[in-house]
């Protein structure tokens, strides 16, 4: 049996602000706590030994991460090296450029010639000699447009249509890969990808309009006899068969807030040809938590706060605390006192909001009866909502993308799909 660690999306050098200076180090804590979980994954790997480490992609926040974020990353995976643990790292969406023109953060490895490090950076099987026997390591990193097909086949094709394509060559290649393998070997398909049943996690919006959905029925496969997946933050298994097993980790701490329920850990399998066992280990990761708590009826508003977070334990935790109110409630909030009552927390936001300005439509111009674009309407409210700035452009692409498929965009439904964006 060949003992293997399978995690994914390390995201080291993620969520700063979330987390404050160490005065005896200089460095923000998110950092130190990403650089911890990642530390105590490495543990284990030596500790039981595994024979090989199988990473699943999106090491980085981003292709080009700080000197001191890849000397930390460097540091856990020299630790690797040295117990001879041979290492695959697959390069995933947010370890290429934006061009997805190879993976920059990761190829200094391969081109440094690490002993026992492979970088996935395209499709391609691996040969790989463990100290418990060989296996086959088939490489799928994160994959565009442009990785499959040119620039001319893609013009004039709705993303729908690209989609469909893009699905067909990705069989083509792969299967060119399958009929190479050895059939006495075990074989682990390591892939970073968005699978059409995974249930998402914070990557919800980041590979809109970037990627494509892959089918499970295309990983789903005899000749796998594990296939180990990266990009979804949440642990999840794609196959209620388990034969063979299709499986996320998950990330190995939370990113933000749209984690605080996730459990977060890798999983650890033992694996043979035609036989394989599995289990999540769980990581004691940071804790995120949300209050969120209407007092726009409370004769005392102040006092309701205050017994909210005590109902909480947010010591060492990340908070935020979301609070309705009235206007004329207002001066009953002291806000020194509710800094006090917050204090225990690793850090934490306070966001007040006033009922009278939830009841308003935020946008007339977007109010029923208006005849409006869906597009344009889309893109009026994105502008309002600062919050998620940073991926307007990519959910702009998803709605052209729903509207060219054949989706209804009647001002009735489209007020719908804003909804569904908005949550």
């Amino acid at each position: 049996m060949i003992k293997i660690i399978h995690l994914s999306d390390i995201h080291i050098g993620s969520g700063f602000s979330h987390g404050r200076i160490n005065p005896e180090t200089g460095l923000n804590t998110r950092l130190e706590d990403f650089i911890s979980s990642l530390k105590l994954c490495i543990d284990r790997a030596i500790s039981e030994p595994v024979d090989l480490v199988i990473f699943g992609g999106d090491a980085f926040p981003d292709a080009t991460p700080a000197p001191y974020i890849k000397q930390a990353f460097s540091r856990e995976l020299r630790r690797l090296v040295d117990a001879e643990i041979p290492t695959v790292l697959l390069v995933g969406n947010h370890d290429q450029h934006s061009q997805g023109q190879g993976g920059a953060s990761l190829g200094i490895y391969s081109t440094l010639g690490v002993p026992g490090v492979v970088v996935g950076d395209r499709l391609e099987t691996h040969n790989i000699q463990t100290k418990s026997g060989a296996i086959q390591i088939i490489t799928l990193p994160w994959l565009t447009a442009s990785s499959l097909m040119t620039k001319s086949e893609t013009e004039s094709l709705s993303m729908g249509k690209v989609n469909e394509l893009l699905i067909e060559k990705l069989k083509l290649v792969l299967e060119a890969e399958i009929r190479q393998l050895n059939p006495e070997i075990p074989t682990v398909l390591l892939a970073h990808l968005m699978a059409d049943r995974a249930s998402l996690g914070a990557e919800r919006f980041l590979a809109v309009g970037k990627g494509f959905n892959i089918p499970v029925s295309l990983l789903n496969r005899d000749c796998f006899d594990y296939v180990a997946l990266g990009h979804v933050h949440k642990h999840q298994n794609l196959n209620k068969s388990n034969n063979p097993p299709i499986i996320y980790p998950g990330s190995i701490e939370r990113v933000d807030f749209s984690e605080e329920k996730e459990e977060k850990g890798f999983v650890l399998l033992e694996l043979e040809k035609g036989a394989v066992k599995w289990e999540f280990c769980s990581l004691p990761v940071r804790n995120f938590y949300t209050i969120k708590v209407n007092v726009s009826e409370a004769e005392n508003p102040q006092a309701e706060l205050l017994k909210s977070i005590s109902k909480t334990q947010i010591k060492d935790a990340v908070v935020r605390l979301i609070y309705q109110l009235r206007s004329e409630q207002l001066d009953l909030i002291e806000n020194g006192v509710l800094h006090q009552a917050l204090s225990e927390a690793h850090t934490y936001t306070i966001q007040p909001e006033l009922v009278s300005q939830l009841a308003r439509p935020r946008l007339p111009e977007l109010a029923k009866g208006n005849s409006i674009d869906p597009l344009k309407a889309l893109k009026t409210y994105l502008e309002s909502r600062e919050d998620i700035q940073d991926i307007q452009e990519e959910m702009l692409e998803a709605a052209a993308k729903l509207l060219s498929d054949g989706v209804d965009s009647s001002a009735e439904n489209s007020d719908s799909q804003l909804s569904l964006f908005s949550k």
